[in-house]
């Protein structure tokens, strides 16, 4: 997909409206807790500040119900920018209007300034074509960079973009080239690893990488839907019983296209969740009264075996409760796995990421994405507006 980058433009002197991804974790203390996504749009925003630009930052945090909220003020962020660009990044308590507008007029050259969460308005996420003005009246040109929320047709993802001169910025032309432009001839063997806790969240991600994949590593809750579709006895795990018959012909569909798609052979269970209660390692069927919460060390030791063999890898969904000591060694073997393999490793949603931080992987691996539900709609070869807006003139 041809789309202009930030670096394609001359930016010196002009007011340019980024769309960022600020919607990052904020401690008790009002302190950002993890500034990854923050640390990602450096590149596009050192870029704009360089080129004699007047940086103007867009985006949202939490779910604020379309009206201000402190616990979602994105103050703290402006400040950990700061820190992180070292020089002073301006703040505006609103993103549209007189307030909005006078902090854009102060701004010269290699300013930087930071406007309050775009969600404190109900026409953001309603893409109301005249909040999308009044934000494209702040600036002469528009970046997105804001992957993680480029499937939102929101004004400031895809409102603003059909109003203004625009571009990708650099982590958004990264996720694409990853997400899309390297898996449509990718190297073999290639490897999809599925977890999380349900069938449906990946279905379009199995069906659109079928006919591509050598093969299919499916753990975490969502697994039990699959065994359930064979006949095997799950006992009290997690399913999605209305998924079982889809879940059937996904199998049979592998099968029949020679896809290997491997399911768990044993499993660590408990008779409740959480790390207090009776916990063993049992085979295949999980007897009633337990649920599995973590793939056991038989099946670990063959997912490992297939992914270590790979030259590509995509991953997205945890093997187990990885939240929880007791049932975090499914993922760390696959984590440890993926970060061995001499090929193209590919890693997206927000418990993957957050498995690959606690294992102190993230560098390890080719591209950790920083979109949860955005990588997961690219993998299932859907358009995200925000993308597609880049793309009209």
């Amino acid at each position: 997909m041809a789309l202009r980058s930030v670096a394609d433009l001359d930016f010196k002197g002009k007011r340019v409206l980024v769309r960022v991804d600020f919607n990052v974790p904020i401690d008790a203390e009002g302190r950002v807790d993890d500034d990854t996504r923050i640390r990602a749009a450096l590149p596009t925003i050192r870029h704009l500040c360089d080129a004699g630009a007047r940086v103007i930052l867009t985006s949202h945090l939490g779910r604020p119900k379309g009206t201000p909220d402190p616990k979602f003020t994105l103050r703290p962020t402006a400040e950990r920018l700061s820190d992180l660009l070292e020089r002073p990044v301006a703040f505006a308590a609103s993103c549209v209007g007189a307030e909005a507008e006078s902090a854009v007029e102060t701004l010269t050259n290699g300013d930087v300034l930071l406007l309050e969460n775009v969600r404190f308005h109900k026409a953001e996420t309603a893409n109301d074509p005249a909040f999308a003005t009044q934000l494209a009246g702040l600036a002469e040109c528009y970046v997105n960079d804001a992957f993680g929320s480029v499937h939102r047709a929101h004004a400031s993802t895809e409102g603003v973009a059909r109003l203004l001169p625009n571009a990708a910025g650099f982590l958004l032309l990264k996720e694409i080239e990853y997400l899309e432009a390297h898996l449509k001839a990718p190297a073999k063997p290639f490897v999809m690893i599925l977890g999380g806790a349900k069938v449906s969240d990946k279905i379009g991600v199995i069906t659109n990488l079928m006919q591509t994949v050598d093969a299919i590593v499916i753990g975490g809750g969502m697994a039990y839907t699959f065994l359930k579709a064979q006949g095997v006895p799950v006992g009290d795990s997690k399913l999605q019983p209305d998924k079982v018959e889809l879940a059937g012909q996904l199998l049979k569909e592998a099968a029949d296209a020679g896809v290997d798609m491997l399911l768990p052979e044993d499993h660590v269970i408990s008779d409740r969740f959480g790390e207090d209660g009776t916990i063993q390692t049992v085979g295949r069927e999980i007897p009633d009264g337990f649920m599995a919460l973590d793939i056991g060390p038989k099946t670990s030791d063959k997912f490992c075996q297939c992914i270590r063999a790979a030259k590509t890898i995509v991953w997205n969904g945890p093997m187990g409760v990885f939240e929880m000591e007791r049932f975090f060694a499914g993922t760390r073997a696959v984590g440890e796995a993926v970060a061995q393999v001499n090929g193209l490793t590919i890693a997206g949603g927000g418990d993957t990421v957050s498995s690959l931080a606690k294992l102190g992987l993230t560098e390890k691996l080719s591209h950790v994405s920083t979109g949860g539900g955005a990588s997961l709609e690219m993998l299932e070869g859907k358009a995200l507006p925000g993308i597609v807006a880049l793309q009209d003139d």
